[in-house]
């Protein structure tokens, strides 16, 4: 490709697409552009401050995205891998050299009956502004009813209880199931204190979702004036309509330098990539070393060189436990959570560190490209788990219908 720019396509603006699409920006003979379907970067941690009104949970792009690349709101409809350019909502066609596939994640089809027509859900800005003014109207003592255990259940119902509403938390199981027990203890501890009523166990499960009321799978009724869905999410299935190899929830398969098992131009990164069908958990935490090391394949491959394996270690889990309290739950390289954390308003403190670093580190990479490091922390635990045959060989997965 030597004489002209090598155009590199990134879809999708959220953590990972914003810093792989900065970081590309390392060369200068390379053209970027990012395509998003919002005018404006969402900042998905604070989706739960969104939603109990104390954080607007998105920021301008020029505060995150470096000035080199181009920025294009519309939506990617269709991946033309063969013809190498994407069909866009607005009728528009792009091509490109490279792209990275970056499209993140959304809330999962909920399968209860009654959940898609009177439960809210939370895992995406449009989900969240949609709830707002839905709690608003509510009476200030009308019962909430969050449904879901895990960070997003656990982080809403405290927001919403320390605004004063009476809110009951669902587990569907264990709460906070990633938690060691001493940190679950102390999520435990704090909840109560909120005022939130916490439903743990096998029983919890919800079997129905009425326009008033909350039905789990051991009979009991709870009334709810509103409903807040935060039970798993799902992906676009983008990569499924563009006829490109999946893992069974709608994840693009790759190999460890996040290309695709069938495309080299095309690299994956954030909560849509599965790397040897042994994806990462979907977090902030994951997305943007996913997202660097996607750009660091693609500049590999323009300068002919081969690309490096993934790495990726994690530090833990932090959960905001409303305003003044929250948790920083440590974890092992492997992500398995360990005794020790932080609780209290030193959590509080912690979580917003890292939310606030979040965006440092895009920012930081926006106006010095090529900065961040995190991406190449020893990732020999994973190397072990693909040794032992714990993922599954892409080349077995089947052709996504």
């Amino acid at each position: 490709m030597s004489g002209k720019s090598t155009e590199v396509l990134v879809i999708g603006g959220g953590y990972a697409g914003v810093m792989a699409a900065n970081r590309l920006t390392l060369r200068g003979d390379v053209t970027v552009t990012l395509v998003n379907p919002r005018p404006d970067f969402v900042h998905r941690v604070r989706l739960h401050q969104l939603a109990g009104g104390t954080d607007p949970a998105v920021v301008e792009y020029r505060e995150v995205l470096a000035q080199g690349v181009r920025l294009v709101v519309d939506s990617v409809t269709r991946i033309d891998a063969a013809g190498r350019a994407v069909e866009l909502a607005s009728g528009a066609t792009a091509g490109y050299d490279y792209l990275v596939y970056a499209v993140g994640s959304g809330s999962a089809d909920p399968s209860v009956p009654g959940a898609a027509e009177y439960a809210y859900p939370l895992a995406t800005f449009e989900e969240a502004r949609r709830l707002r003014p839905v709690l608003e109207a509510a009476p200030a003592q009308a019962p909430v009813v969050v449904v879901g255990g895990g960070p997003t259940g656990i982080e809403t119902a405290a927001e919403l209880a320390e605004e004063g509403r009476a809110v009951t938390l669902v587990c569907g199981g264990a709460l906070g199931p990633y938690l060691h027990p001493h940190g679950r203890r102390a999520v435990t501890r704090r909840l109560a204190a909120l005022g939130v009523s916490v439903l743990e166990g096998p029983g919890t499960r919800v079997a129905e979702v009425t326009a008033g009321a909350v039905r789990l799978a051991d009979g009991r009724e709870l009334p709810s004036t509103v409903t807040v869905w935060s039970v798993g999410f799902g992906v676009p299935d983008l990569a499924v309509r563009s006829g490109l190899r999946t893992d069974a929830l709608g994840r693009l398969l790759t190999d460890e330098t996040l290309t695709s098992v069938d495309d080299e131009r095309i690299v994956a990164a954030g909560d849509s990539a599965a790397p040897s069908n042994l994806p990462a958990r979907m977090s902030c935490q994951a997305a943007i070393p996913l997202g660097a090391r996607a750009a660091d394949t693609v500049l590999s491959r323009i300068a002919g060189e081969r690309p490096g394996n993934l790495s990726q270690a994690f530090a833990g889990q932090c959960i905001s436990l409303g305003r003044r309290e929250g948790i920083f739950q440590f974890a092992s390289k492997a992500d398995d959570a360990v005794w020790f954390h932080v609780d209290g308003r030193l959590g509080a403190k912690l979580k917003e560190f890292v939310c606030k670093g979040i965006l440092k580190h895009l920012s930081e990479e926006a106006h010095e490209p090529g900065g961040y490091k995190m991406h190449r922390i020893s990732g020999a635990t994973r190397q072990k788990l693909l040794a032992a045959g714990r993922a599954e060989a892409p080349a077995t997965v089947e052709q996504a219908a």
